[in-house]
């Protein structure tokens, strides 16, 4: 099957919709298929669960980013920053490599940019 992705303002990912391989044999074959079902003139781009197409999988809310011809999930914290090969966010301390399981924490990274991942309890 064959995802795409249907563009909104700001490029922004308004719902994703599968089409058959059968249908879709080019990504605008899929594209003038969906546009004649639905009789609009939409934007469509196609994606990819396995990431074969534009970085990564589209998803609501995402952005298509024309100029890295990839989308990109919203921005999770404001210290994020993005990874030009993965077009993923990360953060900018590296997650702890002890077993232990974490979540970030933005007050703790502003407070002290060297900390910011805080140990979830019973980990």
């Amino acid at each position: 099957m064959a995802h795409f992705a249907k563009l909104g303002v700001g490029n922004i990912i308004l719902t994703v919709e599968v089409v058959s391989n059968d249908i879709a044999t080019t990504e605008q074959e899929g594209v003038d298929f969906l546009n004649n079902l639905y009789n609009t003139r939409d934007v469509w781009k196609q994606t990819s669960y396995n990431n074969n197409i534009r970085k990564n999988f589209a998803g609501i809310g995402f952005k298509y980013d024309q100029a890295r011809d990839a989308f990109i999930a919203p921005k999770p914290y404001p210290s994020w920053i993005l990874n030009e090969d993965t077009c993923q966010w990360e953060a900018p301390v590296a997650y702890p490599d002890d077993g232990k399981v974490y979540k970030w924490n933005e007050t703790n990274y502003q407070a002290d940019n060297t900390t910011g991942w805080v140990e979830i309890e019973g980990s």
